[in-house]
């Protein structure tokens, strides 16, 4: 037996990493802080990680311009810079552009372009259309038709940034520490099915919708087939890609509260709703027929996130790791608890949720608009 064990794992390393390192904060008094703890809980789990993707999504770290849509591109090829500008003053009014602001990271190879615009659709948008819907198809357009030009960011008050590297890499690389947010999430990428490049990489972002993952969409090709069916092109060559489409499907333009999405995402099984309610059982029911498409199959957790809200689901089985924590106005979600004792060592509570539960954390406040809090009405 012992034989056996040291050929299964000759480093003696008892530890059952899962791949993939997810990390949250959401501060709900609206309180922003910089990157440097999320920093620090991410490189804890370094080791979920093999260097091919690290990223980061903060939210509330452009207040000045928080009334316009920050659009993160990263242009692969000299011509895709100028083409795709031509596109976007024939489609935006651009308030202000700026190279990304960087610096030499290790481990940080030939990067992209990275470029970042302020823009408004106005009066751009068509009468009748809304303006998330707008921006959306102009995204969509700029990664499908504009070769090496990749939109990788674009919601108001919000920024992704994200790369080929080890997470603390591209923190150094982007400079993460430098910016204050209410909500910050943060990843560490171990690929398997998929390649790994800069676009690649988590967080996956429409509008202000981010999505970090840790496992694998088994669903992927429904899942797929079915967005595009309302206009979602799907152009990153990853499996993840797929949920941050299907949040803003299911609760931006259905109106369906996040609780509820859960449940399309990773529904009770057949023999757990027949236990239900018959309320229950009849909603439960009504969503497996209309979103069959969207249900996600495979092992996963993810953190998804929006403007005054972050989400923790895991698959209904818990195939994948996610602890739950808070301490004071600070709601935590990690793939690991060590990560989150490390940066908060004294917490009020910290627990596992169980498989298929969301665990919702969201602002006491109305809105995060130019460094000011708005009370709720």
């Amino acid at each position: 037996m012992k034989e056996l064990e040291r050929v299964n794992n000759p480093h003696g390393d008892d530890k059952v990493m899962d791949a993939c390192g997810l990390f949250g904060i959401i501060d709900t008094s609206g309180r922003r802080f910089s990157g440097e703890a999320v920093i620090q809980a991410i490189t804890n789990m370094h080791d979920r990680g093999n260097g091919l993707g690290g990223g980061f999504a903060a939210y509330g770290i452009y207040p000045e311009m928080a009334d316009h849509y920050c659009i993160h591109i990263m242009y692969a090829t000299p011509a895709s810079k100028p083409e795709t500008e031509v596109f976007l003053k024939r489609h935006f009014t651009i308030a202000q552009d700026e190279e990304v602001s960087t610096r030499k990271a290790r481990g940080i190879v030939k990067p992209p372009v990275l470029w970042r615009y302020f823009v408004a659709a106005e009066p751009h948008c068509p009468e009748g259309v809304a303006q998330d819907d707008y921006v959306i198809e102009r995204v969509m357009e700029i990664n499908t038709q504009i070769e090496g030009a990749f939109v990788f960011s674009s919601g108001k008050d919000m920024g992704v940034f994200k790369g080929v590297g080890f997470p603390e890499d591209i923190a150094d690389y982007f400079r993460v520490e430098e910016y204050k947010g209410y909500l910050w999430t943060a990843h560490s990428r171990f690929p398997t099915n998929t390649p790994g490049w800069w676009g690649g990489a988590h967080p996956f972002n429409i509008l202000d919708w981010t999505v970090s993952h840790n496992g694998e969409i088994s669903s992927y090709g429904i899942n797929r087939r079915y967005l595009e069916g309302f206009g979602y092109h799907c152009t990153m060559q990853t499996d993840t890609e797929v949920v941050a489409y299907a949040v803003d499907l299911l609760v931006r333009r259905h109106g369906l509260p996040i609780e509820i999405a859960a449940k399309v995402f990773a529904p009770p099984f057949w023999d757990q709703i027949a236990r239900l309610t018959d309320e229950e059982q009849e909603l439960c029911r009504t969503l497996r027929q209309v979103y069959a498409s969207l249900l996600l199959n495979g092992p996963f957790t993810v953190i998804i996130a929006h403007q005054g809200e972050m989400i923790g689901l895991t698959d209904r089985i818990r195939l994948r790791p996610l602890t739950a924590a808070v301490k004071g106005d600070r709601l935590y979600l990690s793939s690991e608890e060590a990560s989150i004792r490390l940066i908060e060592p004294d917490l009020d509570r910290a627990w596992i949720p169980m498989g298929g539960e969301p665990i919702v954390g969201r602002l006491k406040v109305k809105a995060v608009e130019k460094g000011k809090i708005k009370a709720r009405a």
